[in-house]
């Protein structure tokens, strides 16, 4: 099979011809059709993710069919069409036991501990544990979209941020996690600030439902931007940049007892975010981080996506080939996007 490779952290990848993986007694080899290029994959790349082994294909995010099936696995079949979250969890541990797979003390990453779907097939382990079924009224390239920033999003918003009808929220960073996130939270009735440095993605925010937007190239402090649009702050705010000035601006966006979610990964070679930890105590601001989303999650993001009929091709901006990925990793270099919204990679 193709895939894109890379043999040393931050040189270009290559797109060359591998050996096709094989199903482990309890896995899956599923053909994949569809698979996001998200900014994990960058910090892959460059050498930030300690669990990432060279050589190594990333890609995370994927859409497809199942070609073959390990002897033990009960609940599928080939031809099956699934996706898995970004987080694979063993089931037997005590975090999976109480329904905390995302947190699993044995987790795998395909594209991180394992080798990813920037491939046209990818292997995922224990797949009655992870794996989800599609619906037939989700594509593929909308539905590449969901295990990493849809999916994260989702969790961040509802279920960590615990978010109520009627509450300011506030969203630094509008790539795929964050306009994810502008989608989530509108559907729930929040009222949403977006800040980012790009005129697109904020544009594109504001056409999801966001009735206010921060250029941070524009304002010199966006937590201060932040509230004074929101009559003294967010009542929950998410970095979904993961970046030092972005974490402690969204803490400093916050008005008294709000929440900060963590969602964009922050290497320790990046830095410390400089946390006001002085409103923290006397704000009581509560900071929290939220690492993606558990598969028994996926039916209630169904009902999210359907009710609310929300349109995931929105947030999907390039749809290029597999040989275009290591351009499209080296392009993530720059932190302003050339376009808004989640590039994917489409091998149908």
């Amino acid at each position: 099979m193709r895939a894109v490779v890379f043999e040393t952290f931050g040189v270009t990848p290559e797109v060359r011809e591998v050996a096709d993986p094989t199903a482990t007694p309890d896995g899956v080899v599923i053909a994949v059709e569809a698979t996001g290029v998200c900014r994990s994959d960058w910090h892959a790349w460059r050498g930030h993710d300690p669990s990432v082994a060279l050589p190594h294909v990333a890609g995370h995010e994927f859409a497809g069919r199942i070609v073959s099936v390990g002897e033990l696995v009960r609940d599928w079949r080939p031809g099956d069409r699934v996706t898995a979250p970004f987080v694979c969890a063993c089931g037997a541990c005590p975090q999976c036991a109480v329904g905390d797979q995302q947190i699993c003390d044995h987790q795998f990453q395909p594209g991180s501990t394992h080798w990813g779907s920037f491939a046209e097939q990818v292997a995922v382990e224990r797949a009655d544990v992870n794996l989800v079924r599609l619906p037939e009224s989700l594509g593929s390239i909308t539905a590449a979209a969901l295990g990493c920033r849809f999916g994260t999003a989702f969790r961040a918003v509802l279920r960590v941020g615990e978010l109520r009808a009627g509450e300011w929220v506030a969203v630094h960073g509008c790539g795929g996690a964050g306009l994810s996130a502008v989608m989530v939270a509108v559907a729930a009735g929040a009222r949403v600030v977006a800040v980012d440095l790009s005129p697109d993605a904020l544009a594109l925010a504001e056409s999801l439902g966001a009735v206010a937007t921060v250029n941070g190239a524009d304002v010199e402090d966006t937590g201060a931007a932040v509230r004074e649009i929101t009559g003294g702050g967010a009542h929950l705010s998410l970095d979904c940049v993961g970046h030092p000035t972005t974490c402690a601006s969204s803490v400093d966006s916050l008005r008294k007892r709000g929440r900060h979610v963590q969602v964009g990964l922050m290497p320790p070679t990046q830095g410390v975010p400089p946390i006001p930890m002085h409103r923290v105590i006397g704000d009581e601001l509560r900071i929290l981080g939220s690492h993606g989303v558990q598969a028994h999650e996926y039916p209630a993001m169904f009902r999210l996506i359907e009710q609310s009929r929300l349109d995931l091709g929105v947030i999907v901006g390039d749809r290029i080939g597999l040989s275009d990925v290591p351009a499209a990793l080296e392009a993530m270099n720059n932190p302003v996007p050339a376009r808004a919204g989640v590039t994917v990679v489409d091998l149908r």
